[in-house]
């Protein structure tokens, strides 16, 4: 699930799902008297295949979706209907990331099962591949996210549990050659929208990690092991920094699998 961006074409917070059964589904944020609710406002079949990822562009105008038959596709969202633009074979297995870069929207990111990682321009359609790595992933690609502070930068996370800093200008090997281990399959990262460099990982069988970038050096500033089954879910709190032991601190909300366990948190060190 992926909410809207912020300064895109919609009125309102739309919250869009990609579903086992083949669908996308867009749900508008209401306020009322009685507090906030979801309601289903669109709902598209998109696949016999399962859906596995999605993400906006930054105008909030198309959805790209990764599915398990190693297909994406491209989904016009209007006020009053969903269309699929066009959809393609983009790799051998489950795609499991989709990514537009907001720099260049143009451009769509995609990772996958098969241990790939491409970029593919999609003002041609069927969209053409604009770039293609098969060698710096060990296993399958899990995710990906672009750098809200450098638009050259992006990372990228994969079941060989390693992270990844891209250079976009050379997107033919990683800028960190030797990248970090997290000691898990990277399920997910989540860069920090206020603090450069600053990204939370889902680390699958090895909790959650807070990894602070700076150029090409890379460490691990915390660890989080209070969930006792698979780390998958993970994010920052968007609001404003807290203060919490007269320091600024920020807010980590995490989730895991099994247990269906849900923390919020605030970390231990000095990230800020």
């Amino acid at each position: 699930m992926k909410w809207n961006p912020v300064g895109g074409n919609a009125t309102h917070p739309l919250l869009a799902q990609a579903d086992a059964d083949g669908f996308l589904r867009v749900h508008h944020l209401k306020n009322s008297i009685n507090g906030d609710a979801l309601e289903e406002v669109h709902n598209q079949k998109v696949s016999s295949s399962m859906c596995l990822c999605l993400d906006w562009n930054p105008w909030a105008t198309s959805i790209s979706m990764g599915l398990s038959n190693g297909s994406v596709s491209l989904i016009s969202l209007e006020e009053t209907k969903t269309s699929i633009l066009q959809e393609w074979k983009a790799h051998d297995f489950e795609v499991w990331a989709t990514s537009f870069d907001p720099d260049q929207p143009h451009l769509v990111y995609t990772g996958s099962d098969d241990c790939k990682f491409k970029g593919w321009d999609i003002r041609n359609s069927p969209s053409e591949i604009a770039f293609q790595n098969s060698k710096a992933h060990q296993m399958g690609v899990c995710c990906i996210a672009k750098s809200p502070h450098n638009p050259n930068t992006l990372f990228t996370g994969s079941y060989d549990e390693s992270l990844r800093i891209w250079d976009v200008r050379s997107i033919s090997r990683p800028v960190n050659e030797t990248s970090i281990n997290l000691g898990g399959g990277v399920w997910r990262i989540k860069n920090h929208s206020v603090v450069p460099g600053l990204i939370l990982a889902a680390c699958m069988h090895n909790g959650f990690a807070i990894v602070k970038v700076s150029g090409s050096e890379v460490e691990v500033v915390e660890t989080y092991n209070k969930h006792e089954s698979l780390a998958y879910g993970a994010d920052w709190y968007r609001g404003s920094i807290c203060q919490h032991d007269k320091n600024e601190k920020t807010i980590v909300a995490t989730c895991s699998f099994y247990d269906q366990l849900l923390r919020v948190w605030v970390p231990e060190n000095d990230i800020i």
